[in-house]
């Protein structure tokens, strides 16, 4: 455990599973002199100061931001706007502002470049994740052995991203400092194509008849219900992540479809061989992944 805080004062503005995980972290190694939590809801910081995650709770960002010199925003990336422009005036010289969200170019536009010169922006994507959301839902082993990415701009000030580097590695995470394009077009892949494919197989089911879609239900295999696990994830979250990373996303949604299409062939004309061969150069990236322990 810590002996001296990491930060004086930490802010969240949100306060779902990525944050109450995190301030749980905070909480456990004493990495927060005082814990800050702002959101919109009454219900849901009532509830952070219940579970003692945080100090204080207020509904006004640039409240909790005063004299903090972490900033955590943990919110959907449709409010970075509106939240940067409420916090600006009221950020203390030489306060680290980051994020938490899953698409990062944009976060210069939407959020950096509402800051003040005397803030330094660190963006971060933690790269884990449930189907839960709220305060309720985190817990502080969340990010263990997990990845966690930056993407600062290339005159960030290097301590202020070693600083949100090493609060990660606290939490147990492995950190990686990556362009904010590249870590797009990479999670688009990884993450964002699978949670489309997810929610539109699920749609799809929705949509049978209702005895066959009960049958589907009660029968379903451990594929169909990890869909349904991932297809359950925040419907606001997820909109938001399609929109603000749309060009990556169906960049690889229309090279998806190229592959899904030679497959549909395949079938239809009985070739085993070329199903046979994609189904073994797939089976080896699943071993790549185990391999990196990320599964």
């Amino acid at each position: 455990m810590s002996t001296q805080p990491m930060f004086a004062r930490v802010a969240f503005i949100g306060i779902g599973l990525i944050g109450s995980s995190l301030a749980r972290v905070m909480r456990r190694d004493g990495l927060a002199g005082e814990i800050v939590v702002a959101s919109r809801r009454q219900e849901t910081i009532d509830r952070a100061l219940e579970l003692g995650i945080c100090d204080r709770i207020t509904l006004s960002a640039a409240d909790a931001v005063k004299d903090a010199d972490l900033v955590i925003v943990c919110t959907p990336m449709s409010t970075y706007k509106k939240i940067a422009a409420d916090i600006a005036p009221a950020l203390m010289s030489g306060v680290i502002v980051t994020d938490v969200g899953s698409v990062k170019a944009p976060t210069f536009e939407s959020l950096g470049s509402a800051l003040p010169a005397h803030a330094h922006f660190v963006p971060g994507h933690p790269i884990a994740g449930t189907e839960h959301s709220g305060p309720d839902a985190g817990f502080p082993e969340l990010f263990e052995n997990r990845w966690t990415i930056l993407t600062p701009a290339a005159d960030t000030d290097p301590d202020a991203v070693e600083r949100v580097a090493a609060l990660w590695r606290q939490a147990g995470a492995t950190v990686e400092t990556m362009d904010p394009h590249h870590h797009d077009q990479v999670l688009a892949i990884t993450s964002h194509l699978p949670h489309l494919i997810a929610y539109t197989i699920v749609g799809t089911a929705t949509d049978l008849g209702d005895d066959l879609k009960q049958e589907v239900i009660k029968f379903s295999a451990s594929g169909f219900r990890d869909f349904t696990r991932i297809a359950a994830s925040d419907p606001t979250m997820w909109r938001d992540i399609f929109l603000e990373n749309r060009d990556a996303v169906l960049e690889v949604l229309s090279r998806f479809d190229e592959d899904l299409t030679e497959l549909k062939r395949a079938i239809r004309r009985g070739d085993g061989d070329k199903l046979f061969d994609q189904f073994t150069r797939t089976r080896a990236i699943r071993r790549s992944v185990i391999d990196a322990d990320q599964a």
